[in-house]
C-alpha cells in the first residue's frame, strides 16, 4: 500500500470514528427528549385522571423514569420531581426523595467509575483536545496533588469553596436555582465523578442530605409550601 493510500485509509478511519461518536451523542439526546416527553405524558395522565393516581404501577414507572432522566445532563429533573409531588401529593415525598437520590448517585457513579482512557479517546475523536488534555492530567495526577494545585492556583475564597468545602459546594450546586445552565443535577454529579476529586461514600452522604429538605418539608407540611 502506497503512502497516499495509507493516509487516505487513516483519514477515513478518523472520519468514521468521529461520525460514530457524534451519532452516539445524537442518539442520547433523542432518547432523552423522547424520555422527557413520555414522562410528562404520564404525569399529565396522573393530573387529569384521578383513577390513575391510585395505580401504583404507573406511579412506580413515573418515579423510575424520573430517576433515570435525572441522571442525564441538562434534563430538568428537579422540576419534574416537584411536578410529581404537586400532582400525587405529600404521600409521594419519600418515594420522590429516594428516586432523586438514586438518579443523582447514578450520574456520579457513571462519572466516577467510567474508564478515563475511553473518555479521553472519545474527546480526541471529537477534537475536544483541551478536554482530553485535562482528563489526561486527571488520570496521571493523584487526587490530593490536584487538590493542592487547585488550592495554590485559585483565589483564596474560591479555593476554600472548591477545595476545602467542595462537598458543601456540591450540595449547593444540586440545589441551586437555574442549575440547568450548569448541566442540571445530573450534569453536575457526572462532572463531579469525572473530576475524581470526590470520594464516593462522602458524595452519597452529601446527596442524601442535600436532597432531603424539600421532600421532608412536603411530607410534613403538605404540597402547599411548593405554591
Amino acid at each position: 500500500m502506497t503512502q497516499q493510500n495509507a493516509d487516505s485509509v487513516s483519514w477515513w478511519h478518523v472520519v468514521g470514528r468521529m461520525a460514530w461518536r457524534i451519532g452516539v451523542i445524537l442518539l442520547v439526546v433523542v432518547i432523552a427528549k423522547l424520555g422527557v416527553d413520555w414522562l410528562l405524558a404520564k404525569i399529565a395522565l396522573l393530573e387529569s385522571d384521578s383513577a390513575a393516581q391510585a395505580m401504583m404501577g404507573l406511579i412506580v414507572t413515573v418515579l423510575f423514569g424520573y430517576a433515570i432522566l435525572l441522571a442525564i445532563p441538562f434534563v430538568p429533573g428537579v422540576e419534574i420531581g416537584i411536578a410529581i409531588l404537586v400532582i400525587v401529593g405529600a404521600e409521594a415525598a419519600p418515594f420522590v426523595y429516594l428516586a432523586t437520590v438514586f438518579g443523582l448517585s447514578l450520574a456520579f457513579c457513571i462519572g466516577q467509575y467510567a474508564p478515563l482512557e475511553r473518555i479521553i479517546r472519545f474527546c480526541n475523536d471529537l477534537y475536544l483536545l483541551r478536554v482530553a488534555a485535562l482528563l489526561e492530567r486527571i488520570a496521571q495526577t493523584p487526587r490530593q496533588d490536584r487538590i493542592d494545585a487547585m488550592h495554590d492556583r485559585l483565589p483564596r475564597w474560591m479555593a476554600a469553596a472548591l477545595c476545602n468545602y467542595r462537598y458543601v459546594t456540591l450540595a449547593l450546586g444540586i440545589n441551586l436555582p437555574g442549575n440547568i445552565a450548569l448541566g442540571g443535577g445530573g450534569g453536575i454529579m457526572l462532572a463531579a465523578g469525572i473530576s475524581r476529586l470526590f470520594q464516593t461514600r462522602y458524595v452519597l452522604l452529601t446527596i442524601l442530605l442535600a436532597t432531603l429538605p424539600v421532600p421532608l418539608a412536603v411530607w410534613l407540611l403538605g404540597t402547599d409550601i411548593l405554591q
